[in-house]
């Protein structure tokens, strides 16, 4: 895979995402897969650490945003669950390796089959002519599965990105009360500002850091895995101390070219 062609640059730029097709072979989907599964059916969380996952403001403030367990994640691996999942003693209502939304947030870094993904030589000439001014955020998004309108694929608003950032996750101050909280509000989106964006298995998405995005709840019978990682440009950038991720003396944010 070469690096972006200029007219790949242009869209990207222009919508502030881009689809790259058959960025990934089969076989390091079924890599990806099988590492997974094995992680899943390794797991052990504590029933006070079973933290249903969400993007809603009100929601990820009272519930993950309030837990160590989410908050001390980002050189772990760790497990965040489906809503609807557990009883109301935490335990499972259904098979454990249907439960799982997330995964987060060190795979890139403890895992050899994603690590070996995320420092792969394509994914590096793929983001090698990222050009956004220093301290934005890159990310991709890997469809390990299809992922398409009738199990959950991505929407986006395209341009958004050019408006700013709307909404930032933060630390707050110590004996606050929740964990985390919110710089600004999101605004209400209308719906039919959004495109879809279904993406066939082995797919790479680039995703502008900015730009407005979502996923619909997966309703099928057909599961959606996908493995998603952020970059920024590391040169002349300070890490905001406020952000709620931050890098740790035993896990500092590898860089992707190493």
């Amino acid at each position: 895979m070469a690096c972006l062609s200029p007219s790949q640059l242009k869209k990207f730029q222009e919508d502030g995402f881009l689809l790259l097709e058959g960025f990934f072979t089969a076989d390091e989907c079924v890599a990806m897969q099988q590492r997974v599964g094995e992680i899943v059916a390794e797991m052990d969380v504590p029933l006070h650490c079973r933290t249903e996952f969400s993007t809603q403001e009100d929601e990820q403030l009272q519930t993950q945003g309030k837990t160590d367990y989410f908050l001390s994640s980002g050189d772990k691996i760790r497990f965040f669950f489906e809503k609807g999942v557990f009883d109301e003693k935490g335990n499972f209502l259904v098979p454990p390796e249907k439960s799982i939304n997330k995964i987060g947030h060190a795979l890139h870094a403890h895992d050899p089959v994603f690590r070996s993904i995320t420092h792969s030589p394509k994914v590096q000439d793929a983001t090698f002519l990222y050009t956004e001014p220093l301290g934005r955020v890159l990310g991709l998004w890997i469809a390990v599965e299809d992922a398409m309108l009738e199990n959950g694929c991505l929407w986006f608003i395209p341009g958004s990105h050019t408006s700013g950032v709307s909404r930032r996750m933060i630390r707050a101050p110590p004996d606050s009360g929740p964990g985390t909280s919110f710089l600004r509000s999101e605004p209400a989106w209308a719906n039919n500002l959004f495109v879809p964006l279904p993406v066939r298995r082995g797919g790479l998405v680039l995703i502008h850091g900015e730009v407005v995005h979502k996923s619909e709840q997966n309703l099928s019978d057909h599961s959606r895995q996908a493995y998603t990682f952020h970059l920024m440009e590391a040169t002349g950038t300070v890490w905001s101390p406020g952000n709620w991720l931050q890098p740790t003396p035993e896990l500092p944010f590898p860089p992707l070219y190493s």
